[in-house]
């Protein structure tokens, strides 16, 4: 499996012949969104009243919301953070069984796992979490959050990138709060042999 980052929420998931994107974004932001055909993009926030993507890949797909999706032998749990809702967006985590690894996607998060989505979450290999903190979940609660869940692996998201428009924090803090320094990579390649085999959390910082 290998795993790109193109900043903000947007991470691109090669496996075998399925390409999997989450929560691509308008270029508008400052940054280059990813190029190319895709099998399928989770989207963790979208605004009501929604309007599904044009120019969409043949035989492309696009996940919003709860619910329980299989495409291609990949199994997607949709789970709503319901705290994070309103009547004007909806905000979904997502579960993720490919190469017999479960990865967690919490996207946009801003407040606590509530009890019953934790319970989906607390078997994943690898979880995709904000570490730069307001507007997303504190770095505080994020740092108590994944001593919860311990998953093996821990990949940032929305922190501050060269070229991203918005203000946006680092992950610095949150490392303070994780008590571990990152490992910073250009990619993640990874194996299902190798997080088995692998003794305590790392915490992935990828570049752009």
């Amino acid at each position: 499996m290998i795993i790109n980052w193109y900043g903000e929420g947007c991470f691109k998931i090669q496996s075998g012949g399925l390409t999997l994107l989450t929560d691509v974004y308008d270029s508008k932001i400052g940054l280059t969104p990813p190029r190319g055909k895709f099998d399928v993009e989770l989207k963790t926030l979208i605004s009501w009243p929604f309007e599904y993507e044009k120019d969409v890949p043949e035989g492309a797909r696009i996940i919003y919301g709860a619910g329980e999706y299989e495409i291609k032998e990949v199994v997607i749990t949709g789970v709503p953070l319901i705290k994070d809702s309103s009547e004007k967006f909806l905000k979904t985590a997502y579960k993720v069984e490919i190469e017999d690894m479960k990865l967690g996607f919490l996207g946009h998060i801003s407040d606590e796992v509530s009890p019953e989505s934790m319970e989906i979450f607390n078997d994943l290999d690898i979880i995709f979490l904000p570490v730069s903190g307001k507007p997303f979940i504190d770095q505080e609660k994020a740092a108590k959050l994944l001593k919860q869940i311990s998953p093996k692996v821990v990949v940032g998201s929305f922190y501050k990138t060269p070229g991203l428009k918005r203000a946006a924090g680092d992950w610095k803090k949150f490392s303070d709060e994780f008590g571990q320094k990152p490992e910073v990579l250009e990619k993640l390649t990874i194996k299902k042999k190798e997080v088995a085999e692998q003794k305590g959390v790392k915490f992935i910082v990828l570049k752009i």
